[in-house]
């Protein structure tokens, strides 16, 4: 064999094995790493936390800095490693496994006190913690991550995912009011709460809120890139996060399998640095096919995150151009208040109304129509709300999926929550205008700007790149030049 020396790093290959625990691989969190000023790894004062910790990769690394960057203050390599292992590196574990993983990566020993750890604790623990935490239920739901009771509250013998460090109302309590200059990981993304199917609550934002309380000169994590625009639960941590000067780098990755190989994260994923004491526009880095471009810019320039660089100068191009937006005629979701489940009879009756869901045609009483019944007898352009493929390139490898269908819907036809009504029109041809628009690529390109996820959300129309005439009667090529 010509392999017989291949030894390659079992975090690298763990990285691969599950999108339900999406492992740190060794070269992301290096990375990460490279991020940071790079003095900290020549201080024996320097403290790292990892707060949601797995796999061990993040202390693992930073302990090959230490070890190199200490090696003149610390020549004795056994003290050196001893002094980094008590007093610098720090862990939260996300579940009993993973401290034992964490520490079989930081000690070499799953027990820290074991005869084949490098540093010997007095307990097995060592500095990666575990405990055993239970939800806080009020109401069904547990007050600290939202889980369900239905769901969690379980024996035992099953994980019971209350992560100890964001199920506490002061994080300064678990570590003694310690100050840690660097909190870095990969937190858990999101957990079930018993709706329907995928249905999930996001929780890595928790994990960001609660390490800015304890008040460390830098943060980095790699998280979802879905906050950018929409998410649910996430408009506050959205409004902060595109508000905070602190943020000084941020790295987005469209596909997700550029930064976790194999793991489709839909709208990708993206990683930051948070430096307490920076304050200016944030050097932003687009990953896309190996290929970097990164621009210095402000992130609270738009209501959301426009994460293409090359997109940005187009889009303060259009705003100087003062025409309606197309977010002045798109109707709030549900436009007319059918849930998605709502199927309807299956056939026509006196007096009926058409009703489009995701499965078909159905039929409802025009009674039971509770919104915007001024446009039940217009044309309504609609779109799919979620897209298909969640925001990955097309099979061409070219262009991205936006939505799936298009179309306009005739009089008496309305649609279900699956549609987003862009325009009400009582003339077809206006209609049949607007949609010819949306079809043309550069529409579709600046939709694409305003999505970080599956599902398409509305900007407000002040701050909307979508510009279109206000005289829809035009031809599909004068709306085109227009565009």
């Amino acid at each position: 064999m010509n392999n017989l020396h291949y030894n390659p790093d079992v975090l690298s290959c763990l990285a691969n094995l599950s999108n339900d625990e999406v492992f740190t691989p060794p070269q992301l969190a290096n990375q990460m790493l490279d991020m940071l000023p790079q003095e900290l790894f020549r201080s024996p004062d320097t403290k790292f936390l990892d707060p949601c910790t797995k796999s061990g990769v993040f202390l693992r690394e930073i302990a090959k800095r230490l070890i190199e960057g200490l090696a003149d203050k610390i020549p004795d390599l056994q003290a050196r490693i001893d002094h980094i292992m008590h007093h610098q590196l720090y862990g939260i574990a996300i579940t009993r496994l993973t401290s034992m993983m964490s520490r079989r990566s930081l000690y070499c020993s799953k027990s820290a006190s074991g005869k084949y750890s490098i540093s010997q604790f007095d307990d097995e623990a060592g500095n990666i913690r575990y405990r055993d935490i239970k939800h806080s239920w009020v109401q069904g739901k547990c007050k600290y991550c939202g889980a369900s009771q239905e769901v969690y509250d379980r024996g035992d013998d099953l994980e019971s995912h209350a992560y100890e460090f964001i199920h506490t109302d002061n994080p300064n309590t678990l570590y003694n009011n310690m100050t840690f200059d660097v909190i870095i990981g990969n937190p858990p993304y999101q957990l079930s709460d018993g709706g329907n199917a995928a249905s999930a609550i996001p929780l890595y934002h928790m994990f960001v809120e609660q390490a800015k309380k304890l008040q460390p000169r830098y943060l980095c994590m790699i998280i979802p890139a879905r906050w950018y625009a929409g998410g649910r639960g996430l408009d506050s941590f959205r409004t902060n996060m595109l508000s905070d000067s602190r943020i000084s780098h941020l790295t987005d990755f469209a596909d997700s399998s550029e930064c976790f190989p194999g793991v489709n994260i839909a709208g990708g994923v993206c990683y930051f640095l948070w430096d307490k004491d920076y304050s200016g526009n944030c050097t932003i880095c687009n990953v896309s096919k190996g290929e970097y471009v990164t621009v210095k810019r402000a992130l609270s320039e738009f209501p959301v995150f426009v994460r293409s660089n090359l997109a940005i100068n187009i889009i303060r191009e259009i705003q100087t151009v003062d025409t309606q937006t197309i977010s002045e005629l798109v109707y709030p979701s549900n436009p007319f208040g059918f849930r998605t489940y709502i199927r309807g009879e299956e056939k026509p009756f006196t007096g009926s109304t058409k009703l489009l869901t995701s499965e078909g045609v159905g039929y409802v009483r025009r009674t039971d129509i509770t919104k915007s019944l001024e446009a039940i007898d217009t044309f309504n352009v609609i779109m799919t709300r979620a897209m298909s493929g969640g925001n990955k390139p097309g099979s061409d490898g070219k262009y991205q999926i936006v939505p799936s269908t298009m179309r306009v819907m005739e009089k008496n036809e309305i649609c279900a929550e699956t549609y987003i009504c862009i325009g009400s029109f009582k003339h077809r041809v206006k209609a049949e205008n607007l949609q010819k628009y949306l079809s043309t690529i550069f529409a579709r390109f600046l939709m694409l700007q305003a999505m970080s996820s599956i599902i398409i959300i509305k900007m407000r129309s002040n701050s909307s790149p979508f510009k279109t005439s206000r005289n829809l009667g035009r031809t599909r090529n004068s709306m085109r030049s227009t565009a």
